[in-house]
């Protein structure tokens, strides 16, 4: 092979390689992109999505000519979980509710995880979608412990709901299904619904958040 032929191939094995490498590197970068994006979208316990998912989700229905609607829920006596269990037998219960949440059929459109022993649903549909959901959402957190290995756990949730209304934004639901579930655990009713409103949904006299979040 002459030099300048010699020179040629090396030249282009080099071209090559070149781009291969900077073809791998790009491809790690996107790989880390993308894990990146899903871990600021979403719970790391769960796996489900996380607040700020569940806020974007919310802002995009807003904006969209459909009904629907949005179901919180808490679980009742989970800090007894991790006192007497532990820590990681607490996340273990909350990978199991959140599997059991997003397995809901429809219209349940979403299942994320907001913090603590919380999670959400968005709805689609009007005021019997919703309601149908949040029963459902109840029933199926408490049909069958938990199961831990060497123990089991019944596992029971406190539920409330709400639906859309014009001029009602995302935080002005999740403040009113908020107040919902937290009346649904003062009064041992399972599943509470609340009449979405352009104002804030008021809490009985002489109760406040913090009292309800003691029971």
């Amino acid at each position: 092979m002459s030099p300048i032929l010699t020179s040629i191939v090396t030249a282009v094995g080099g071209l090559l390689a070149g781009l291969a490498l900077a073809g791998a590197l790009l491809w790690r970068q996107q790989q880390a992109l993308t894990r990146a994006r899903h871990a600021a979208d979403h719970d790391d316990t769960t796996g489900l999505p996380n607040r700020r998912a569940l806020l974007a989700a919310l802002t995009r229905a807003t904006h969209a000519d459909a009904p629907f609607g949005l179901v919180l829920l808490d679980l009742d006596g989970f800090k007894a979980v991790n006192d007497t269990f532990g820590h990681q037998a607490g996340n273990d219960v909350l990978t199991e509710v959140g599997q059991r949440l997003a397995a809901l059929a429809g219209p349940v459109r979403l299942a994320a995880r907001l913090s603590g022993d919380e999670f959400a649903l968005l709805v689609d549909g009007g005021p019997d979608d919703v309601v149908a959901a949040a029963r459902a959402a109840w029933r199926t957190v408490g049909r069958h412990p938990v199961d831990l290995g060497a123990h089991t756990v019944a596992v029971r949730a406190s539920v409330g709901y709400t639906t859309a209304a014009l001029g009602v934004g995302p935080r002005a639901l999740l403040h009113q299904a908020d107040v919902a579930m937290y009346q649904a655990k003062q009064a041992g009713a399972g599943v509470y619904g609340a009449t979405a409103t352009s104002g804030h949904t008021r809490l009985p006299a002489g109760t406040r958040l913090r009292d309800l979040r003691h029971h």
